[in-house]
């Protein structure tokens, strides 16, 4: 189900030999369409993903991004439970917004402990700016619906796993506005990075680029996501980060990283001047905030699922920019 089938194409019109009678594409949008709760009477399971989820769209679609992560699913969390069908519900890492070591001064001692930065799912407190900052409106959507999910759960007895994935990243991403996503707005770091690679442009690198990030390849994602689906007695009634902590780097050293696999991949040599540093607000606009961290806490996920990720940053950025 999805409002346009572009990016599965060649999934669906016609199927492939292998799909035929296997798959069947939905053009609706779950926000207004009265044939939401029948497809979701007919399935044994529902996995939303329906989002706006790029960082641009925060403070200025702050509205859009609102119903879109919290109003627009409310259809589909009432369904699944009022039919008494499972739901894994897709919501964001961002939900943790800042870490608690992110407000210790810069050269306090246990700046360096890792337990004030890495993320626990059923521990770590939700940690937003002030409500000026509206690049907060998409977490906090998603963390609404969380909560709503969760007390359906305790409530009515929804069946219910929520996915936190840490950047997804991988081949078949969006990356040339206009062309493979939105051609307005700034998509988010991979993509944003991808396409000043492909035209030959400086990647730009907000306020230094000091932010920490984790990757993980989406082939290792999915297989978490097939664990959830294939494991429901051991999946239900949890809340997975679903990341790499081994592939945390700054923006920075992504950058610098992206300009070198794509220069081996491509053949073409680096820019002279590669990285160049802008401001917050000259990028993203009025409003905009970040958290400095983002490590997940494994333990879960790995004792549930026997889940761990596989793939090395620098192997799945040169299979992505291939």
């Amino acid at each position: 189900v999805d409002v346009y089938c572009d990016k599965i194409r060649h999934l669906v019109d016609p199927p492939p030999p292998h799909l035929a009678g296997r798959i069947s594409f939905h053009r609706l949008n779950i926000k207004n369409d009265s044939r939401l709760e029948g497809l979701i009477k007919m399935a044994d399971l529902t996995i939303n993903l329906a989002a706006i989820c790029t960082p641009a769209d925060y403070n200025t679609r702050p509205l859009d991004t609102i119903y879109s992560n919290f109003i627009d699913a409310l259809p589909v969390v009432k369904y699944c439970s009022e039919n008494s069908k499972r739901l894994i519900h897709f919501s964001t890492c961002e939900v943790y917004g800042k870490t608690i070591g992110s407000f210790l001064p810069k050269d306090h001692p246990l700046r360096k402990e890792a337990e004030f930065y890495v993320l626990t799912e059923d521990e770590s407190p939700c940690i937003f700016g002030p409500i000026v900052k509206q690049r907060w409106s998409y977490a906090c959507a998603k963390q609404l619906i969380e909560r709503l999910v969760f007390a359906e759960g305790a409530e009515n007895g929804l069946e219910f796993t929520i996915v936190r994935p840490f950047n997804w990243i991988g081949p078949r991403m969006d990356f040339i506005p206009g062309v493979d996503g939105p051609s307005e707005g700034v998509p988010r770091v991979l993509a944003c990075f991808s396409n000043n690679l492909l035209r030959r442009e400086p990647l730009k690198l907000v306020d230094g680029g000091e932010s920490q990030r984790t990757f993980v390849y989406i082939k290792d994602a999915i297989e978490a996501v097939l664990l959830m689906i294939e494991n429901p007695a051991r999946a239900n009634g949890h809340i997975f980060n679903v990341g790499n902590p081994d592939n945390e780097v700054t923006v920075r050293e992504l950058a610098e990283m992206m300009t070198e696999v794509y220069a081996k991949v491509s053949g073409e040599p680096p820019l002279e001047e590669p990285v160049v540093d802008v401001s917050a607000k000259e990028f993203y606009g009025e409003g905009y905030d970040d958290s400095d961290k983002r490590i997940p806490d494994m333990a879960l996920i790995n004792k549930q699922l026997g889940w761990n990720p596989k793939t090395p940053l620098k192997d799945l950025l040169e299979t992505t920019l291939t």
